[in-house]
């Protein structure tokens, strides 16, 4: 009887500790999920412009939000989110790899293939059911926004190249302002001069005497 006193006395007073620690460890979980559901959301939102703010913020955060979690101090990380940290770093690597103008589609393609994988191993962790097809075509970006994204980028090419000094910068000049008047004023004042040095006209010349001024 005694015993079960004990334990009767032990549930009363651990019920309750018991239930906060449960009740924080829900939040917890619907704490991650939450981040995680947002850098999926802002990937797919963005994923016809990847190098907006948004995009690359998202990127940055996925170490983050899919690291796992630790459980009496080891560190636990699920299928799905290891999944997702090794098609972010695939993805990752590719990003700092530089390419030259005879690799850039080859880049781009590449490109779009290791995001594809990316989102389809967040979606499969997240909860959301999308095909490989889907997640690849399915977004929507106007023609004018590329174009607009594509001169803005070649603006900033040439400004810095020709700020650099290594492009000049090209001014031709197609005409200056003219005074009609003056310029045929100037006409016909040369045209009097070579004749005069041609012998065919006379130079007047006036000779003016000063009166002295009186003191």
């Amino acid at each position: 009887m005694e015993t079960t006193n004990f334990v009767i006395a032990g549930a009363t007073l651990l019920g309750p500790i018991l239930a906060v620690q449960a009740q924080k460890a829900i939040e917890r979980s619907c704490e991650r999920h939450n981040r995680k559901s947002w850098v999926f959301h802002t990937l797919m939102a963005t994923r016809a412009a990847r190098v907006s703010a948004d995009h690359v913020q998202a990127l940055n955060m996925i170490d983050l939000v899919f690291y796992g979690q630790r459980i009496l101090g080891i560190h636990r990380r699920s299928k799905s989110e290891q999944s997702v940290i090794d098609a972010w770093r695939e993805y990752h690597d590719h990003l700092n790899t530089k390419a030259d103008e005879k690799t850039i589609e080859l880049w781009h393609v590449k490109g779009d293939e290791l995001f594809v994988n990316l989102l389809f191993a967040m979606a499969e962790d997240v909860g959301y059911k999308f095909d490989r097809v889907q997640l690849k075509k399915g977004a929507y970006s106007p023609m004018a926004h590329g174009d607009l994204e594509y001169e803005q980028s070649m603006l900033r090419k040439l400004t810095l190249r020709v700020l650099s000094g290594d492009a000049p910068l090209q001014m031709a000049v197609t005409s200056f302002p003219v005074d009609n008047e003056a310029l045929k004023a100037q006409v016909e004042l040369q045209k009097k001069l070579g004749d005069v040095l041609a012998g065919r006209g006379a130079l007047s010349v006036a000779v003016r005497e000063e009166k002295e001024q009186e003191a």
